[in-house]
């Protein structure tokens, strides 16, 4: 291995496995059969903060599968280095009590200097993550990001979960400042993918602080486009917990936010359907107009797919939504059409592009359209694709939908009809199904 300090060493055992300093850690851990490491020191080894003793170095080499002879080498030239550092420091204070000497001497205080510099180097170049460590990260996001619109939660959680807390044990490490930046907006995408998680679930305290720290990451860096999608997963957070204004603010205050792709029409969207809710029915359609000129003027595509776009589908569901809330003839009639075409587009997309969540509240608010209309054939037919499919596929906002319209099926308008209760027994029947414990497998967070 060359006669190398044991950071250096280390560093290059490890990279060269592919490894994080935790799993360094872990594999330590799991020789000695007691939790004695963690990442941190796996770190401060590698900069040689702290020297591993000997009987540390006995498992370390067992970790990377050398002889333990080639770290008390690496570690005998780590601490001839800082003896030679010690020595020129000591010379370098002595010579600075005496009057100036020759020139000569001078050459000594700068050669000393030199080494500071060159030690201060070698820190520079010790880093725990390069452009393909980066790369394969951002690449594991955006296809978790895509699937999760499509997949079990339960298929997803683990691997979200796994990667976010890798991306922040890199963070701790050192690396170059434009990968320092591409991880911090890693990093702040796992934690807007693991707000989704929980706000799905229903547990939307935790949605909120997932969603702050994704805030807190994509600010580290000035990502535009990050802070504006976590904005709209806040406005989404206040939307369901019942404080419809400032999930409209939380909207508006996203839409000031310079970002391209289609975020302004997500955005536009949100604030449509939270204004139709408090009653402001001319703000909700303004709303609904400028979400269309968001699409029309969107400039460049979306960074990462999936749960990170707002694909036209999505939109029309929102529209569909919107509307109903607005209510009046013409609105239901346009919401039955804006969510007839959301269920078009999304059948018609690829197969991990098909939102089952969206595909959900598109079919809750056909029928829904219908029920107004005094449709019940309608409305039971066009709830056909919800109460048929698995209740674990169904995320609390679904189960919010059906349970509220159970409640309007309950109506005097329905004259205790058969139809409606029979249809309000399923509705209610399917609605605990999906709220059970039971549907939400203890791998995911409740």
């Amino acid at each position: 291995m060359g006669d190398t300090g044991i950071g250096a060493l280390l560093i290059r055992l490890r990279t060269a496995r592919g490894w994080t300093q935790q799993r360094v850690a872990d594999e330590y851990n799991a020789l000695e059969g007691r939790a004695a490491k963690t990442g941190k020191e796996s770190g401060r080894y590698e900069r040689e903060v702290r020297i591993p003793v000997p009987y540390t170095r006995m498992y370390l080499a067992q970790v990377f599968g050398v002889d333990v002879a080639v770290l008390d080498r690496a570690v005998a030239v780590s601490k001839s280095l800082v003896g030679e550092e010690h020595s020129a420091a000591g010379a370098l204070q002595e010579r600075s009590l005496r009057p100036a000497a020759p020139s000569r001497s001078g050459v000594g205080a700068v050669s000393a200097d030199a080494v500071m510099s060159a030690d201060f180097a070698r820190f520079i170049a010790q880093r725990n993550a390069d452009e393909f460590v980066v790369e394969q990260l951002e690449a594991d996001v955006a296809r978790l990001a895509r699937a999760y619109v499509s997949h079990p939660l339960l298929e997803l959680y683990v691997e979200i979960k796994r990667l976010r807390d890798g991306a922040f044990e890199l963070l701790r490490g050192r690396q170059h400042p434009r990968q320092t930046a591409d991880l911090y907006v890693a990093a702040s995408r796992l934690c807007g993918l693991s707000a989704h998680v929980c706000l799905d679930l229903g547990d939307y305290d935790s949605a909120a602080t997932h969603a702050r720290t994704a805030r807190a990451g994509a600010e580290a860096v000035g990502h535009e486009g990050m802070l504006a999608w976590v904005r709209a997963v806040e406005s989404l957070i206040a939307y369901w917990t019942g404080r419809y204004e400032q999930a409209a603010r939380l909207a508006q205050a996203g839409r000031h936010h310079r970002a391209h792709g289609s975020i302004g029409a997500r955005l536009a969207s949100l604030e449509a359907r939270a204004l139709a809710i408090v009653g402001d029915r001319a703000g909700a359609v303004a709303a609904l107009a400028d979400a269309d000129r968001s699409r029309e003027a969107m400039a460049g595509h979306d960074d990462v797919p999936g749960i990170f776009a707002f694909p036209t589908a999505k939109q029309f569901a929102y529209a569909g939504t919107t509307n109903l809330a607005v209510g009046g003839r013409d609105h239901v009639q346009q919401a039955i059409v804006s969510a007839d075409t959301a269920i078009r587009l999304y059948r018609s997309a690829d197969d991990d592009d098909q939102s089952v969540g969206d595909l959900f509240a598109a079919h809750v608010d056909l029928a829904r359209g219908h029920l107004l209309l005094g449709d019940l054939d309608g409305t039971e037919a066009m709830l056909g694709f919800v109460l048929e499919s698995p209740p674990e596929r169904m995320s609390a906002s679904i189960v919010r939908r059906l349970t509220a319209l159970g409640r309007e099926l309950s109506g005097p308008q329905y004259g205790g009809a058969v139809q409606a209760a029979h249809l309000r027994e399923r509705l209610q029947h399917t609605a605990v199904l999906a709220a059970s414990p039971a549907a939400h497998p203890p791998e995911l967070p409740t």
